[in-house]
């Protein structure tokens, strides 16, 4: 008999963080959050003059690659002093025992915050009661306003990040805020969007996504969409634009609900609409239904530009433009993981699937996590180790049902493939994610595959057809131990929390630095995940 039949097992550590979460740390502004990251020594002045044209994105995405500091970009060719860039602020951390702390930090979490506790903060969010946003009569984003001739949008430090790029992407961490003709439904969300030239703007209006949806109400009345797009704005803002709440749902109603207390906003200046207040910049206008530009092509999420010379999209004409004085601009260089798209979408996406699976649809899950590294690609999904005992099914059939859930809802549209495994394994290790999926899934029967669904046209495996459809093959992938073994058959795992008594593992580390070892990861006390 193995030695993990002579110990208890052990769920991994994101099951055993205790805490409340319901009280977080509202950084109200996009300097403050500047401030928070540098206090931990994540944030880079750059004082020397640097480019738009490809300097910033190539400085951006080289320390996205280390996990260097956010860059701040303080001096920028051909842009007036005092208009500033931010990169990079939501990527992954080098800084020691904070891998997340952009996110956690961007939520009101702890710097040091373990990924299982932002996913149960953003998930436990969406079992209270919305707190709407609170109208004030003025904000730090209306110190400056710009009408009529004098906007000017080239003014602003919009870069070209990408060598292929096709334009200066000026939105690609803001807000973009559309609401219904009749007022009943306020969406903000994150995409991206591209100077044209002093006055106009062009971006995507992808029709199954919220923004789509709403302008097509707007065409429908044979009428252009007012728009917002808020760049800048408090840092937990773009992580719930890339949440994919329900059709219907205020996404400022839920930023209350997390933060527990409202977010404030302004009345625009040229439409019926309000922005966080404390935006660096905001840029308003309507989207119009018989004016198109070209706009792309542009280095994208999974790591891959397209090839060509972009394509026509919607014109944005822009009415009034407003900012802070000495303006900050965040910048993203999509990438290779771990960039913006990972964390303030994948993250989000996980939170939201926890919260259907486990709180609507009462399916035993322990953790849903987003890999990361795949890019958004896989969805891990943990369920208890002990489910059988908790619904009816096999695995095969607990797999379609997790599949049903999240393939049917907005959730699903842009993830492809799902990994179910027990939660005996943390899933926001990618270490033992692909460790699980490599040795328990079955290349015979291992896999559910769900036809026709819908889907985002980004992912480069896709066929002309399925992009232009917006529907595609996806699968999940189960990684559960065989249905035909019992709890007294199923492997044991050798790691090092599980392959040896609890007094030799306490030896071991109390003894760790004796050996002639260095502290593991800064500490001689602290147990190493399995």
């Amino acid at each position: 008999m193995g030695p993990t039949r002579r110990h208890a097992r052990r769920r991994p550590d994101h099951d055993q963080r205790k805490g409340d979460l319901t009280q977080l740390t509202h950084i109200r502004d996009l300097r403050g959050y500047i401030d928070a990251l540098r206090a931990i020594g994540d944030i880079q002045d750059i004082d020397r003059e640097v480019d738009w044209n490809l300097e910033i994105g190539a400085i951006t995405r080289r320390s996205i690659d280390l996990r260097a500091p956010a860059p701040l970009f303080n001096a920028i060719t051909g842009i007036e002093p005092g208009f500033r860039a931010l990169g990079a602020p939501a990527a992954a951390s080098g800084q020691p025992g904070m891998p997340l702390a952009r996110v956690a930090i961007s939520l009101g979490l702890d710097p040091h915050a373990h990924g299982g506790e932002i996913i149960r903060a953003l998930a436990d969010a969406r079992t209270r009661p919305g707190i709407p946003p609170r109208v004030v009569a003025t904000g730090p984003c209306k110190e400056n306003i710009l009408l009529g001739d004098d906007i000017d949008l080239l003014r602003l430090p919009a870069p070209i990040i990408h060598g292929e790029d096709g334009g200066r992407f000026i939105n690609t961490w803001g807000i973009v805020i559309v609401q219904t003709p009749d007022g009943s439904w306020t969406n903000w969300s994150i995409t991206r969007q591209m100077v044209f030239d002093r006055t106009r703007m062009t971006g995507l209006v992808v029709p199954n996504q919220h923004v789509g949806m709403i302008d097509a109400q707007w065409k429908a009345l044979g009428k252009p969409t007012p728009f917002v797009a808020a760049l800048g704005v408090e840092p937990v803002i773009p992580f719930v634009g890339g949440m994919p709440l329900p059709e219907g749902a205020d996404e400022g109603d839920y930023i209350g609900a997390l933060l527990g207390e409202p977010i404030d906003v302004v009345k625009c200046e040229t439409v019926d609409l309000y922005v966080p207040a404390s935006a660096e910049i905001v840029l308003e206008g309507h989207i119009s239904h018989d004016e198109t530009l070209m706009e792309g092509p542009f280095g994208e999420y999974g790591g891959y530009i397209s090839p060509g010379s972009g394509s026509p999209k919607a014109a944005l004409n822009i009415t009034a433009m407003t900012f802070r004085n000495d303006p900050i601009l965040p910048v993203i260089a999509a990438g290779p993981p771990i960039e913006e798209d990972h964390t303030g979408w994948g993250l989000p996406h996980a939170a939201e699937a926890y919260h259907e699976l486990r709180n609507q649809h009462g399916l035993p899950i322990s953790m849903v996590w987003m890999a990361l590294e795949s890019a958004n690609h896989w969805l891990v999904v943990a369920v208890e180790e002990e489910w059988h005992t908790k619904v009816a099914m096999s695995g095969s059939e607990l797999c379609r049902a997790i599949g049903d859930v999240v393939f049917s809802s907005k959730i699903g549209n842009g993830i492809p493939k799902i990994l179910v495994m027990e939660d005996d394994v943390d899933i926001t290790d990618i270490n033992q994610v692909v460790w699980a999926f490599a040795t328990r899934a079955s290349p015979g029967n291992g896999e559910e595959y769900f036809q026709n669904e819908s889907t985002t046209n980004l992912p480069i495996f896709l066929s002309h057809d399925e992009k232009r459809y917006y529907h595609a093959t996806k699968v999940v992938h189960n990684c559960l131990y065989l249905d035909e073994l019992t709890p007294e058959e199923r492997p044991g795992k050798v790691t090092f929390r599980d392959g040896w008594p609890q007094e030799i593992q306490d030896r071991v580390l109390r003894n760790w630095e004796a050996y002639g070892y260095a502290p593991a990861n800064g500490t001689s006390t602290k147990e190493p995940r399995s």
